[in-house]
């Protein structure tokens, strides 16, 4: 063991030389179990979300009602519940109780990308439900009018919009997933937080070993953060349209916003 030098950052290089690329791999293993996480709860939230924005009609026959009545309940429970607990909670919860009540011994790996999973995926469930009923009904009942079904309406119409309205969501959920995935180390995921505990307990160096782990924390935040803000401005499109016409009575008619540029040299001509 080298010795330990005594000044701040003395320390922290130190830490760097000799576990930097076993922190460098913790922060990989954070950041897969985040985006696999974060990409399959939003399924799970988009199936759920769709399921429970299903109208009930008074049409309805009995049966699809009182089927779709109980499976909105059994949703309505794992969305509750999977909100108004912690993490890490849940985490000990499944990873422990699934061998002791189903004789399931889940592997920490199986068990880290479920629990992320469907935690993002009760939070995404009443994101897109939200996201579903912030859509106009004028544009379920034009559609419904044109003889699309309910979910041909979902998917060419509703969800295309409210794909939109709730991409910064997605972006928190991701944020929210790359830090809180530290409270795993509970069940042996070897992250980063995981990783920061062992590093911090060799040398007892607590302060040095946090600090370098909450700036790769921050690192990976920030970048994911600036990443989802570009793609959220490439889906509002460009600022001006052109309309594809080549009559010019169309650009003054008040059809579109113009480019003032543009707009400048066709007066000129």
């Amino acid at each position: 063991m080298g010795k330990l030098p005594e000044d701040f950052f003395g320390r922290i290089i130190f830490i760097l030389q000799k576990y930097g690329s076993t922190m460098l791999n913790g922060a990989k293993t954070t950041l897969i179990i985040a985006i696999i996480g974060t990409i399959i709860g939003c399924l799970i939230g988009f199936f759920v979300g769709t399921i429970q924005s299903i109208p009930i009609n008074k049409k309805d026959n009995i049966f699809k009602k009182v089927l779709l009545k109980f499976v909105k309940i059994i949703l309505n429970i794992y969305v509750e519940v999977f909100r108004g607990t912690p993490m890490m909670a849940q985490a000990m919860f499944i990873f422990y109780g699934s061998a002791i009540l189903f004789n399931l011994h889940m592997d920490m790996w199986s068990a880290a990308y479920f629990i992320v999973s469907i935690n993002t995926g009760a939070y995404m469930a009443e994101t897109v439900r939200g996201g579903i009923l912030s859509i106009s009904e004028g544009q379920i009942e034009g559609a419904k009018a044109i003889g699309m079904t309910h979910f041909q309406t979902m998917l060419y119409v509703i969800m295309p919009q409210a794909l939109r309205n709730i991409m910064p969501q997605i972006g928190n959920n991701l944020i929210i997933n790359i830090k809180d995935t530290c409270v795993l180390s509970s069940i042996g995921v070897v992250e980063l937080f995981f990783v920061t505990k062992t590093v911090s307990g060799a040398y007892y160096t607590v302060f040095e070993a946090y600090t370098i782990t909450m700036i790769m924390y921050l690192t990976m935040t920030v970048f994911f953060s600036k990443l989802l803000r570009v793609f959220e401005n490439k889906l509002n499109g460009p600022e001006d349209y052109s309309l594809l016409t080549t009559d010019t009575l169309a650009y003054t008619s008040g059809m579109l916003k113009y480019p003032e540029k543009e707009a400048k040299e066709w007066v000129k001509k």
